[in-house]
């Protein structure tokens, strides 16, 4: 499972955590979905790969413990940037194809016949297994989970073109124009030995980065890499409007089922007293997580652990993350209040305009009382807006968060 990386567009969740540890509906983190699905499929043997801001994710997977990967042997492995003799000062991964040949020799010890791959920061139940059996009646070289996306959309990921027996024909990574609207899922199955024979050939080429940008090339040209289809919902939550777009799309009934008791989604919590719903409180379409107290109006919204909304606030299509608070009078729309962060008594954050990013005040930052924070602005973490002086502190986000490259 690779989960190193930065999550730039995903800024200002990210400036203090790991991607994968930002928090999801709430109750989750991006993360507890991919392993959630792994041992609900039956896999034991999981390695995670970090690298940026990895003591938050560590302290979360709490050495795999609420999803039963605590064991002697086997189990969860966190696998952190390390020196080796051959490279005494160490090196980060620049890109995941170079993540994977850094731990080539540790793949190739475990005697492994096939190495599943996943991206740790997407949203989807899918049962591995499946994909697995028909990789190795195939006899492929790399099977490619495949979803449904807009053709706009479609610039962010590997595009694919497969033939009516599933043989991968075309691949593209990020291309200017897509090939269609079928994309990876970030989801694949290789055959060890050719993966790490690629790998080391295009090592010793230096053409490694992502593996969209020389592996599967190379492996699709063989001619025996295959796409299997995901059906179902799959969402890449990694800008902020397609993080606020998926927590609406369950609150529409959009997603998948959290719930079912054949494929539970588990997360590493701790014990919470029961949501607080005062007799002030409006309530139409919301989740409202464990140690809420919710007094104002709450309107297709997402409240967290822990969070407070007062009488009088009203807070719409909005995330208000743990530990957040929203005082008497203020409005909170289109917005993301981040952990700990409070606004203030009768201050406005966010707006209706759906043509920009969401606003979002990072964590434990403060809207003072009577400020204003408008659409598609971010406020860093920790920091204050004060009225008459937003302009200091509340600002753009820096680059394109719906850019696909």
């Amino acid at each position: 499972m690779l989960a190193g990386g930065k999550g730039s567009r995903l800024a200002p969740l990210t400036t203090e955590r790991a991607k994968p540890a930002v928090p999801f509906l709430g109750t989750y983190r991006l993360i507890d979905f991919t392993l959630s699905n792994l041992v609900n499929s039956g896999l034991s043997d999981v390695w995670v790969i970090e690298q940026y801001l990895p003591h938050g994710l560590n302290d979360h997977l709490s050495g795999g413990r609420p999803w039963d990967l605590d064991r002697t042997r086997g189990g969860l492995v966190v696998m952190p940037p390390f020196s080796s003799p051959g490279n005494e000062g160490g090196e980060f991964a620049h890109g995941n194809a170079h993540a994977l040949a850094q731990h080539a020799g540790l793949i190739r010890e475990f005697g492994a016949d096939v190495v599943l791959v996943l991206s740790a920061d997407h949203i989807y139940r899918f049962d591995y297994g499946e994909v697995i059996r028909a990789h190795g009646a195939r006899g492929a070289s790399v099977t490619l989970v495949t979803t449904e996306v807009g053709e706009a959309e479609a610039t962010r990921f590997g595009n694919v073109r497969a033939d009516g027996d599933g043989r991968v024909r075309e691949f593209a990574y990020k291309p200017g124009e897509p090939l269609g609207r079928t994309v990876t899922a970030e989801i694949f199955v290789y055959d060890v030995p050719v993966l790490l024979s690629t790998l080391g050939e295009l090592e010793r080429q230096g053409d490694l980065g992502d593996y969209g940008e020389a592996l599967l090339p190379a492996l699709v040209a063989r001619g025996d890499a295959f796409a299997f289809p995901l059906d179902g919902y799959w969402k890449d939550v990694g800008t902020l409007d397609a993080y606020l777009t998926a927590h609406h799309d369950f609150l529409d009934g959009h997603g998948f089922p959290l719930d079912a008791e054949d494929w539970p989604f588990i997360t590493s919590s701790i014990s919470r007293p029961p949501a607080r719903i005062g007799k002030t409180a409006r309530l139409d379409d919301a989740l409202i997580c464990g140690g809420a107290v919710v007094a104002g109006e709450v309107r297709r919204s997402v409240i967290g652990p822990n969070a407070v909304v007062e009488a009088g606030a009203v807070v719409r299509d909005s995330l208000v993350q743990p530990g957040a608070a929203v005082k008497a009078g203020a409005t909170v729309t289109r917005a993301i209040v981040d952990n700990g962060a409070t606004v203030g008594e009768g201050a406005e954050v966010g707006g209706q305009e759906t043509d920009r990013p969401p606003t979002v005040i990072g964590a434990a930052a403060t809207v003072e009382a009577g400020a204003r924070v408008g659409g598609g602005l971010q406020v860093p973490p920790h920091q204050t807006v004060r009225a008459g002086q937003e302009q200091q502190t509340a600002r753009k986000p820096e680059g394109d968060d719906r850019a696909g490259k």
